[in-house]
């Protein structure tokens, strides 16, 4: 797939660019759909995502930067060169969690609330984005011969950035079920995208060939296991409190 979407007055417009920029719009339209129905201020979610947008792709890049120092560091108006690639999903999530602790603080109103909101645009978000790791050549696995494999210079590999895609996109469906049907205490739909995402991460990044390493570790996987465990101890310690309490 040509990684060039479109080129305009000279420019050229990358699918990756695109397809995040489409998971961006897409998200907010819902998540300003889902402040609604909350009974939260949709001008407090614009308010937030102009805060937190900005700061996740900068944590996103940094992210990426810093376990890929061996590629920067000796060219390094190149960590300005978002346009062929390089985001982690997990320096996003970083970012911009700390933004809305702040946000929160600032406009006193509850932060599990304000996740609760945002967490289905998040994982339709990555959902639609991974796509962009397609039409870059990267996010891919090793070697396979199952019939769905995709051929990366000539060698047929696992489509990991379809497995992500796919298992984001149930998440979504799942929230979006659950927080109709079954939420009982604010917070627990952005601690179950928390959890979800990261036990989908944990498996798929095993199979990728392009990890970011912590000496032997993979980065994603250290943070995803870090991430259940924090994530399931907090969602059980908040459902208990709520139970102890009626």
């Amino acid at each position: 797939m040509d990684p060039i979407a479109f080129t305009i007055f000279g420019i050229e417009v990358r699918w990756y660019g695109v397809l995040i920029s489409l998971g961006v719009i897409i998200g907010t339209i819902l998540a300003l759909r889902e402040a609604k129905r909350k009974g939260v201020n949709e001008d407090t979610i614009i308010d937030l995502l102009l805060f937190a947008i900005p700061v996740a792709i900068i944590g996103a890049r940094l992210h990426y930067v810093i376990f890929s120092w061996d590629s920067y560091k000796n060219n390094l108006l190149e960590i300005l060169n978002l346009r062929g690639g390089g985001l982690a999903i997990h320096g996003a999530i970083i970012g911009g969690a700390i933004v809305a602790l702040i946000f929160s603080k600032v406009k006193n109103i509850s932060f599990w609330k304000l996740g609760d909101i945002v967490a289905p645009s998040l994982i339709l978000g990555q959902a639609i984005g991974r796509w962009g790791n397609y039409a870059n050549q990267e996010a891919y696995g090793g070697p396979t011969d199952l019939p769905w494999a995709i051929v990366v210079n000539g060698v047929k590999v696992h489509p990991t950035f379809l497995y992500e895609s796919i298992w984001n996109f149930l998440i979504f469906i799942f929230l979006m079920w659950y927080t109709r049907n079954k939420i009982k205490k604010d917070g627990e739909i952005f601690l179950l995208y928390i959890i979800l995402y990261s036990v989908g991460r944990f498996i798929i990044e095993g199979l990728r060939t392009d990890s970011l390493m912590l000496g032997p570790i993979r980065v994603a996987q250290l943070i995803s296991l870090m991430s259940i465990l924090i994530g399931a101890f907090i969602f059980y310690k908040r459902r208990k409190d709520t139970i102890s309490n009626n």
